[in-house]
């Protein structure tokens, strides 16, 4: 079978547009078609660089390009750029064109589109970074289990449009919307740097703070910050700290009273003031890593949705309704600003961290906290992100599984267990009857789950079990270097079925272990668990997302960088040949010096996997489950007990109405 023909894409412009030519160069499915710009030597040259040609007049392109990417500015900036991309149409080229375009620019090239019948997307690049994804997914889950209360956000004006449509993905509407005109500046404070309105957006009180100074000759260098926003509820508040992360999340503070009105700060029903203040989900990596990461991976996603757009074919204006609406809130928010004051500042002097939190009091660096989400959103990312197929412990039978990898595995299970096993199995324990026993971690891995369990329930033993070494070194290591951890949590060497357990647990958390086992295996330990079980007690089961054996062909799955190295994973399976219905994963982590191409380091892993799902938990436990809410994308969790009416030998599978 042949494969696809890849998409073949023209880049036009080698400013941003050098952005756009590494995304179509290193995307798989894409080919770089060439270069277009004005000729001058140093377009010249860098298209040499790519071993791709150079045009510089569209009468010469050949007649096998599929899309072009315009990174040239439009007349609202002064440029020819929307001249360009209807030349481009006029050749049927599908053209993806970089923001901003006037709004009546825009609906012309939609309508030109249309006559031409070919595609057109305009690209607000932003809403497609991987924080930014993060964000936005967040906020969809969110907004769909509490009402959103307020929007609070703060943007520089020339990434004003941009704003709008993160808003709306994150709202998932941009309707009803008005604004009010800005409050007047008092004449006798002098400039002021920012503006500030109020409005409704999505239905949403919102508070809106732009900087509203630009410097038209370099606009990027001199915004005093990027997007900040925040999405308030009942339940908390979600923040994208800036464009390019970290994403925080901050639960309401709420403590209950007795009947003196005093605060209740223990016993039954304050499990919930174990949870972190605020959590951090993603890095915030360097700048480095936003040109040589984040936005080629961003401008990826939005060629996705030009191609997707491309293969469904349709009325290029009728797609395009979203984009008019949110440029025409953009303009109405534009004019009610109006101009923005010209400033041309000095060259500023940013200051690292260690200037502002001098040693040892120093935050932690993208050299030791796990990286964002750098997979297609849907992760994504949306992001179904891909990094969720990675189980957030492990407990194999082989224990050399999982030890050459240990030095990385962090950087891809946080992400995951932050935003997705973590804080379900916290709010799940919450308010659980912890006392007849400790709570069991069966395949702790690195610890990250036994860790959100101690700050979810500060009063509860824990006993962590992990074969592996190489995971139980970094496991050891997180719990020696936490005073509370090091009180409450118990490291063992014990493997699944035949580990040592105490008379009575609470709870049991098997977070990517199941599938290791053999059916025998997972026969033994559902004897000896449901055994010490305590009256009332939970266990708690992560799975794959995969219920049959497949082949998953190598895909590289997640970018992180430390220092001068960035580390690429990549994750495959197939089915076993010499076993029925099981599966061997295979992780590769590559190690890069600076801008290699070539790894100097090589690590592989390799795992037996036996796939299945929920309800064939449930018929091996006998026991009732319940399926826990998490992100969309994640593996799936759930909550397994004891029947009411048949304790030991009835099986069954609930829906929790939580559960979407």
């Amino acid at each position: 079978m042949n494969s696809p023909q890849p998409f073949r894409v023209l880049v036009c412009g080698t400013n941003f547009g050098r952005f756009y030519a590494e995304a179509a160069h290193r995307r798989p499915g894409y080919a770089l078609a060439g270069i277009l710009s004005r000729g001058s030597a140093a377009s010249r040259t860098y298209a040499q660089s790519l071993g791709v040609p150079f045009y510089t007049d569209v009468d010469d392109l050949p007649a096998d390009i599929d899309a072009a990417c315009v990174a040239v500015s439009s007349s609202i900036s002064g440029g020819q750029g929307t001249e360009l991309a209807r030349a481009l149409m006029d050749r049927g080229i599908h053209v993806l064109q970089e923001h901003p375009v006037h709004l009546t620019e825009l609906t012309d090239n939609l309508k030109h589109a249309r006559r031409r019948g070919v595609q057109y997307r305009l690209n607000t690049h932003y809403p497609h970074v991987a924080p930014v994804r993060g964000f936005v997914d967040a906020a969809r889950r969110l907004v769909a289990q509490q009402r959103p209360l307020f929007l609070d956000a703060a943007t520089p004006v020339h990434l004003m449009h941009p704003l709008v449509d993160i808003l709306g993905q994150a709202m998932g509407t941009l309707r009803p919307w008005r604004f009010a005109d800005p409050a007047p500046l008092p004449a006798e404070i002098g400039p002021q740097p920012f503006r500030s309105l109020h409005g409704v957006f999505a239905g949403v009180p919102l508070t809106l703070r732009v900087h509203h100074q630009l410097d038209p000759s370099d606009r990027d260098n001199h915004a005093l910050h990027w997007h900040r926003i925040s999405l308030g509820t009942e339940g908390g508040v979600l923040t994208l700290a800036d464009t390019h992360g970290p994403v925080l999340w901050s639960p309401r503070l709420h403590i209950g009273r007795d009947t003196g009105r005093r605060f209740v700060l223990d016993g039954p029903g304050t499990g919930r003031l174990g949870l972190a203040t605020t959590s951090v989900v993603g890095n915030t990596g360097t700048f480095r890593t936003v040109f040589s990461d984040l936005w080629p991976e961003a401008i990826g996603s939005a060629l996705d949705g030009l191609r997707e757009a491309v293969e469904q074919g349709g009325d290029a204006l009728r797609t395009g309704q979203y984009e008019l609406a949110v440029c025409r809130i953009w303009t109405d928010l534009a004019a009610r600003l109006g101009p923005p004051e010209i400033v041309r500042p000095a060259t500023p002097r940013p200051l690292a961290a260690s200037d502002v939190f001098p040693a040892p009091e120093q935050p932690r660096t993208a050299a030791d906290r796990p990286p964002a989400d750098q997979a297609p959103a849907g992760a994504g990312p949306g992001i179904g992100h891909p990094l969720a197929d990675a189980p957030s412990g492990s407990g194999p039978l082989d224990t050399s599984s999982y030890t050459p990898s240990a030095e990385f595995f962090d950087l891809v299970a946080a992400e995951h267990t932050a935003t997705a096993s973590a804080p379900a199995i916290a709010a799940l324990l919450a308010d659980a009857d912890l006392s007849a026993g400790p709570v069991i971690d069966i395949g702790a891995g690195t610890g990250l789950v036994t860790e959100a369990v101690a700050r979810a329930r500060p009063d509860a033993e824990i006993l962590a079990c992990e074969p592996a070494v190489g995971m139980r070194a970094v496991l050891t290591s997180r719990v020696f270097s936490d005073p509370d951890l090091r009180s409450r949590v118990t490291v063992t060497a014990d493997a699944a079925p035949d580990l040592d357990l105490p008379d009575r647990v609470s709870a049991v958390l098997l977070c990517g272990v199941l599938g290791h086992l053999d059916t025998d295996g997972r026969a033994r330990l559902w004897q000896r668990l449901t055994r010490r079980l305590a009256p009332g007690g939970l266990v708690v089961v992560e799975l794959m997302q995969f219920e049959e054996p497949s082949t998953l062909p190598e895909t590289r799955l997640a970018t992180a960088t430390a220092g001068r190295h960035r580390y690429e994973w990549s994750f495959a399976g197939a089915p076993d040949e010499a076993e029925h219905r099981v599966m061997r994963l295979h992780s590769t982590w590559r190690v890069y010096l600076d801008g290699a191409t070539e790894a100097e380091r090589e690590v592989h892993d390799s795992y037996r996997w036996a796939p299945f799902g929920l309800k064939d938990v449930v018929a091996e436990s006998g026991l009732t489950a319940r399926a826990l809410p998490t992100r969309p994308g994640a593996p799936p969790l759930a909550v397994l007990t004891r029947a009411p009416d048949a304790p030991h030998t009835t099986a069954h599978l609930v829906s929790s109405s939580t559960d979407h």
